[in-house]
């Protein structure tokens, strides 16, 4: 690293070969690239970098790739206290037996704790935006605050609650939508259409709306709630949704696996406002029979993200590892191996997931004007040789570890490998003493019930 007094830029990344384009269905990369950052954007990025440039600080990535940071389109941060606490059961016995028991136990300092370690995870898996939907997430945000990460945040609510949990939920959304210096967007997120009446989806809605933000609920998780809402009330949960004005308002639908060909056809009428969350390692994990119709919904336009829902379900923050269980799993699907190709994986990866938050254009790509959320990847390990195909070693060979620097609105947050704003030796004390308490259910309470 290198200083100059007379610095131009806050931050200069050199030698990078640089992940600089995915839309046409193929990755591409500019070697020997330079990416000069101010104020947290990205304001140069030269293919053909003639001299030194001037920084206050310079980054050599020789031999590194840099591409736009990971985005988790879904999940429930503060979850990594029930890692591993409920492996081996149904969905419904995982709610009803074990989740939502425990979450009993959760209280606000836990979610601060649970979040900052989800943080650190996710730093390390060169992860820099996610989405999250939980409780007491006033701690959740201050955790975001703390680790530089980027995020957009939603106070989950049941109808169960009365009107207090909405009421919550939008409270939050206006408290901290736009703070820590921009990083943290917010939404209005109700749990799901099984949990929440359409009088306060409609509600969730007319307050999304009134404040320019999004619905970020689950829906259509899994063919068996769509099957059951038909059964129930005559209509699937998308058709819920456009029913009490959520996809007028504009959604992130997290999990979708349940969504129908005429469900489709609904959300392509609401594609510039409404994407689909997609994490495949915990539908696989729960056996359920269809995943989500990545195919059908791009094909109507819709933006599809990954995500690694919550680590109670999934285990992992990885969204290296969705990514390289979705792109296998689509060509299976599709019959086809020539179907979801290394490009088209990264383009769901960057700028579709950024579109499912609303953010395309703002981060997911390596581009003039955009956020400088950027990770350095190293390729070198035996693993990845040799590069033949360096988007299809991404894809494909690139575990966590190979994350060497992770950088959000400009600001190194790992280098080497070195967690610079998170103390994980005293974090880690404090959670783990912690996580013992929250996961005994002897109490025989729960927070909710799990029949759609």
């Amino acid at each position: 690293m290198n200083s100059s007094p007379d610095a131009a830029a806050d931050l200069a990344i050199v030698n990078c070969t640089a992940l600089v384009g995915t839309s046409s269905g193929r990755a591409q990369f500019a070697p020997g690239a330079t990416l000069l950052v101010e104020g947290g954007v990205i304001t140069e990025l030269d293919a053909n970098p003639s001299g030194s440039p001037h920084a206050r600080e310079v980054i050599d990535a020789q031999g590194m790739v840099a591409m736009p940071g990971l985005i988790n389109t879904h999940t429930h941060a503060a979850m990594t206290f029930l890692r591993g606490a409920a492996e081996d059961v149904t969905v419904s016995s995982w709610f009803n037996d074990y989740i939502w028991p425990m979450e009993v136990n959760v209280g606000e300092r836990d979610v601060y704790l649970g979040t900052l370690v989800a943080a650190a995870e996710m730093i390390e898996c060169g992860v820099t935006t996610f989405a999250d939907h939980y409780f007491h997430m006033h701690q959740a945000a201050q955790a975001v605050a703390d680790s530089g990460l980027r995020a957009n945040l939603g106070s989950a609510f049941f109808s169960s609650q009365g009107d207090e949990g909405l009421h919550q939920s939008v409270a939050f959304a206006e408290r901290w939508n736009g703070a820590a210096n921009g990083r943290i967007t917010t939404c209005i997120a109700p749990h799901a259409p099984y949990t929440v009446t359409d009088e306060h989806l409609a509600a969730a809605a007319d307050a999304a709306r009134r404040l320019g933000l999004k619905v970020h609920l689950h829906a259509a998780e899994e063919i068996g709630q769509t099957r059951s809402s038909v059964a129930s009330r005559g209509a699937t949960p998308i058709e819920v949704l456009e029913l009490t004005g959520v996809l007028d308002a504009g959604a992130i639908i997290a999990h979708g696996n349940g969504i129908l060909p005429d469900d489709v056809a609904i959300l392509a009428r609401y594609r510039d406002r409404v994407g689909v969350t997609h994490g495949p390692k915990g539908y696989l994990k729960f056996a359920f029979g269809p995943l989500t119709p990545i195919a059908a919904l791009r094909a109507a336009g819709v933006p599809v993200g990954y995500c690694t829902d919550g680590a109670a379900s999934n285990n992992t923050l990885d969204i290296l590892e969705t990514m390289r269980i979705a792109a296998i799993t689509q060509k299976q699907i599709a019959d086809d191996a020539t179907y979801f190709t290394s490009g088209m994986a990264l383009q769901l990866a960057g700028p579709d997931s950024a579109a499912v938050l609303g953010m395309r254009g703002q981060i997911g790509e390596l581009r003039v004007g955009a956020r400088a959320d950027v990770i350095l990847i190293d390729t070198s390990g035996f693993h990845c040789q040799p590069l033949h195909d360096l988007a299809g070693a991404i894809v494909y060979s690139v575990q966590p570890s190979d994350v060497r620097t992770t950088i959000v609105d400009g600001k190194v947050l790992m280098r080497d490998r070195q967690l610079l704003t998170i103390d994980r030796a005293a974090l880690l004390a404090e959670f783990r003493l912690r996580a013992r308490e929250i996961t005994d259910r002897t109490h025989g309470r729960t927070i909710q019930d799990y029949a759609p």
